[in-house]
């Protein structure tokens, strides 16, 4: 059977540090076929070490090799041109979280997916874990009836990231990320929300498939930082649950840079709990309900290892499940994108959905 032909358009940082190892080492069936990027001496480098046909400073040209998968990992703000054109090139596409910046952009690549038939999936690596596959199997098949309230934290070694001092404690050496794709709100978006909220989001509403409707936020920038550090959220949702959401650029090397993420629902039937710093899942059904599974240790580490494997999967029709479809990364931004709007209109701010 021929291989599946790969793509890359921004092969930056993580996707050297994660994508390109996982796929090069343990997927057979695909080919490195075409890699795009800015920087030539980068450029030439990372063609080379990892056996790519193609390289150009031109995304066009990735396309024009004729690809069946696509990684999309350049910087948020062309995510949309991207992968749109990835999609209409006739590839199925794995773009890096936060999917785009406007929910215009992201349900835009939603339906272009659907319409043309191609698997649409955002990298959001957490929801393919076990803890989280088994946490979503607790609240389909257990549930706690009608969601009321939810409490969403985050924490992550940022800091320096979005203050342009240093990088994140697992991007490439080879690779280091550029300081503007991250702190130039032109390209990112914004700051801790883009960056680590969307994981947070993308956990929260794929677990309780809630769609938010009204946000009001406040952020914090200090040392002058030219994004947000830190964000404090409250939110309303169909159906009339309310949560809050936080998250904190907190220092590299404290907690040996794990991540802090912990998700509290409260359903009219029941109770759930996700910690992913210390390993908890439980979820309480009324009367007498109590489900606590056996995780493995480190079983919350963060890891981008399965929306690859799944996007080459579901690209060779394979009956796998993709934990990170396109409406979910659309659900994301229309929260982040009303985030901002609030703290810049100092408003509680409405969410016009474009969902079908």
């Amino acid at each position: 059977m021929a291989k599946l032909r790969l793509g890359v358009i921004g092969a930056g940082s993580w996707a050297v540090a994660s994508h390109l190892p996982e796929l090069s080492t343990r997927r057979d069936e695909v080919e490195f076929v075409a890699v795009s990027r800015k920087g030539p001496e980068l450029l030439e480098r990372i063609k080379s070490q990892w056996g790519f046909e193609i390289a150009s400073e031109d995304y066009r040209d990735v396309l024009d090799a004729g690809i069946d998968i696509c990684l999309v990992a350049s910087p948020t703000r062309f995510h949309h041109e991207h992968a749109k054109a990835a999609l209409e090139a006739g590839a199925h596409v794995l773009v890096e979280k936060p999917m785009t910046i406007r929910p215009t952009d992201a349900w835009d690549l939603a339906h272009t997916a659907e319409r043309l038939g191609r698997h649409l999936l955002v990298s959001f690596g957490w929801n393919y874990k076990p803890i989280m596959r088994e946490a979503k199997k607790l609240m389909q098949e257990q549930g706690i009836g009608e969601i009321e309230q939810l409490m969403l934290h985050m924490a992550s070694s940022t800091r320096e990231l979005l203050l342009g001092t240093g990088a994140y404690p697992a991007a490439s050496p080879e690779t280091i990320p550029e300081p503007q794709t991250w702190n130039d709100p032109a390209l990112s978006g914004g700051g801790f929300a883009q960056a680590q909220l969307t994981h947070a989001l993308g956990i929260a509403l794929w677990l309780t498939d809630l769609h938010a409707t009204e946000v009001f936020a406040l952020m914090s920038a200090p040392y002058s930082a030219p994004v947000e550090l830190h964000d404090a959220v409250v939110m309303r949702f169909r159906g009339g649950a309310i949560g809050t959401m936080d998250g904190g650029s907190a220092h590299v090397n404290a907690g040996d840079n794990k991540h802090q993420l912990e998700l509290r629902v409260i359903g009219s039937e029941g109770q759930f709990h996700l910690d992913l710093e210390r390993e908890a899942l439980w979820l309480f059904r009324a009367p007498d309900t109590n489900v606590r599974p056996p995780l493995e240790p480190d079983a919350g580490l963060y890891d981008c290892v399965g929306p690859p494997h799944a996007l080459v999967d579901l690209a060779l029709g394979k009956d796998v499940q993709n934990c990170s479809p396109g409406w979910l990364g659309a659900r994301t931004v229309e929260v982040l994108d009303a985030c901002y709007r609030s703290v810049r209109d100092k408003a509680l701010t409405t969410i016009e959905s474009e969902e079908s």
